[in-house]
């Protein structure tokens, strides 16, 4: 089932590179229009410009920086005084770090939870009634491979991840009645800034996957007829996702902890 978002607008979270200006890109190229979030404006304006001119559809670009507290209700009040109206959000923003829990900057932490939990529950809880009333678009939440077993060395990102996956799926049920497509996508390591920020390759475990191919997933899983409410990108990952729920716990957590080096 081939789906066009033309007359729908597009609300795409870490825009500026990625996994985010790839969203941005195949929405585009379905017609939608787009605000693009990140907190690098020069890089959001070169995008959106560049969609504009490519697709002819509107991309407003807007500097935010959404591990602050209360930036999912900041960025609503924004849109509204422009008068723009959501159907679609991609929560696609947010980090990781690697080393021991025990030696991770606290301060690095909370940034870490504020941006990859707090602000996703407070962006989808600011959006959600108009995307379910409206319902020509989708909620898409980027979860993670690291969210279906514990990941030692990466503590807090994988559990960050697995709220997310657990939140969107929950949301997927209590909305399934409603045209809304939920979906939580779940990549294994991507050729993104990710590493960069991490400032480690021992994370990236697997097949390395282009962003194009994420995306091209997750927007495969919006376009069935019955919309799954998460999809694991990639084979190698779906496999190893399914060994950890049949493995049992203690072996699942040794094997991720050799592959992550902790």
């Amino acid at each position: 089932m081939s789906i066009t978002y033309r007359g729908t607008v597009a609300l795409i979270t870490g825009a500026s590179a990625g996994l985010g200006a790839e969203f941005a890109r195949q929405w585009a190229e379905r017609g939608a229009d787009l605000v693009l979030v990140a907190r690098r404006l020069d890089r959001l304006e070169e995008l959106a410009a560049s969609l504009e001119r490519q697709h002819g559809i509107r991309a407003t670009a807007v500097a935010a920086d959404l591990a602050r507290p209360g930036a999912g209700e900041a960025l609503r009040a924004e849109l509204d005084a422009r008068g723009i109206r959501i159907q679609t959000l991609v929560n696609n923003a947010g980090f990781g770090s690697h080393g021991p829990f025990l030696e991770q900057d606290p301060a690095q932490v909370d940034r870490m939870i504020q941006l990859n939990v707090t602000a996703v529950a407070g962006l989808t809880r600011a959006f959600l009634p108009d995307l379910v009333a409206d319902g020509r678009g989708a909620l898409v939440t980027l979860a993670s491979a690291a969210a279906y077993q514990p990941t030692p060395a990466m503590a807090v990102y994988g559990a960050t991840k697995a709220f997310v996956l657990s939140l969107t799926e929950a949301i997927a049920y209590e909305t399934r009645r409603s045209p809304l497509r939920v979906l939580a996508v779940s990549p294994g390591p991507t050729s993104t800034e990710f590493f960069d920020v991490v400032g480690s390759r021992d994370a990236a475990v697997g097949r390395m996957a282009t962003p194009e191919q994420v995306v091209t997933t997750a927007r495969r899983a919006l376009e069935r007829s019955s919309t799954p409410p998460s999809v694991i990108a990639g084979l190698g990952n779906r496999l190893s996702a399914l060994a950890s729920a049949l493995a049992p716990r203690r072996l699942t957590l040794a094997v991720a902890g050799r592959a992550l080096k902790a």
